[in-house]
């Protein structure tokens, strides 16, 4: 059954409350990938093809952080993106999280104790003021377990005059939520969920100090100033910005999250965030819970997630409990399914 929301339409979101594992491609970007596919499949497709994606893709995402497209990096994964970082940090470097954070934000830190990298792990809260005496922090702008928000205002002012490094996974957070943050070193986000793209690419914004600190381990001709002149032999010729520390591209996923993410990008943020979270919040008042600047809410007892799918109500158990998310393409007609299941 096709729905329309702010001005396109989706396949499949009756029900669907659960954009925090994967979102809803628009109808239009399904197809464009079906007939990608289908010059694939019948001897016609272009290398060239994936070219515009990619400029398009790094564009929309610069201007979501507020940042320069020239700071933008595009990658595969959070984890790959983020264990550039940590891979380039110094041995010794002190890093502090959030406790129970995702660990595709934690894991490539911890990979590096044995250069001396420890990771200190923070309550929401005392992470934001402690921030100033680490060398690194970071954290998830939104939580995936619980929708939980981190005080970035906080975190700025107590890192402003520090030197810390900060690191913000905004994966569960772009896409609903009206928000620059040109002040980040660094700010990762991947295509499949809140951004309404295809698995398999995702991008970072990175200051000019951590830029010129990254090393590119992911080296690649797609990294050099110029594809086709840096795909034999050395030296070592790469790009003078971010597209230096570019990973080769998925390029289906490239070419999809290339009309997803600029569509996602034009719309009026403040109006998905006052829709997406309007409806989180008239759940929690029929939950009696406070109201929160999520779309992201959990609901305790994993049992729960059987009665939502009997009720045809798409959701997911994270940390024991049922995880529902509102986006821009659910309705009230959702969120009335819901109560009736539980």
């Amino acid at each position: 059954m096709n729905r329309e929301a702010f001005g396109t339409t989706f396949f499949g979101a009756d029900g669907f409350l659960d954009t925090a594992t994967s979102g809803l491609p628009p109808r239009f970007v399904a197809e464009a990938m079906q007939d990608c596919v289908h010059s694939w499949a019948h001897g016609r497709l272009q290398m060239s093809t994936f070219d515009e994606p990619m400029r398009n893709s790094r564009a929309a995402y610069a201007a979501l952080i507020g940042v320069d497209e020239r700071r933008v990096t595009m990658g595969t994964s959070v984890s790959s993106a983020v264990g550039l970082v940590a891979a380039s940090l110094p041995d010794g470097s002190r890093v502090a999280t959030l406790c129970g954070e995702f660990t595709s934000v934690t894991f490539p830190f911890a990979a590096q104790a044995a250069r001396g990298v420890t990771v200190t792990e923070l309550p929401g809260g005392t992470l934001e003021d402690a921030a100033g005496d680490f060398d690194v922090v970071a954290a998830s702008l939104v939580q995936s377990a619980d929708g939980a928000v981190l005080d970035v205002e906080k975190l700025r002012r107590n890192t402003a005059e520090s030197g810390t490094v900060t690191l913000i996974d905004a994966t569960h957070a772009l896409g609903w939520m009206n928000i620059e943050m040109p002040w980040a070193d660094a700010v990762v986000a991947v295509s499949y969920k809140w951004l309404l793209g295809p698995r398999g690419v995702a991008w970072m914004s990175l200051s000019e100090r951590l830029l010129d600190a990254l090393v590119p381990h992911l080296a690649n001709p797609y990294a050099g100033e110029e594809l086709w002149s840096s795909v034999y032999g050395l030296p070592m010729r790469l790009a003078g910005d971010a597209r230096r520390l570019d990973a080769a591209p998925v390029w289906f996923s490239v070419f999809g999250a290339g009309l997803a993410l600029p569509w996602v990008a034009s719309l009026n943020r403040s109006a998905v965030e006052a829709h997406a979270v309007g409806l989180a919040n008239q759940l929690r008042a029929e939950l009696g819970v406070p109201p929160a600047g999520s779309p992201i809410v959990a609901i305790p007892g994993s049992h729960t997630a059987d009665s939502l799918r009997r009720a045809g109500i798409r959701a997911s158990v994270r940390a024991g409990s049922a995880r529902v998310g509102f986006h821009l393409y659910n309705t009230a007609d959702d969120l009335d399914r819901l109560l009736d299941a539980l």
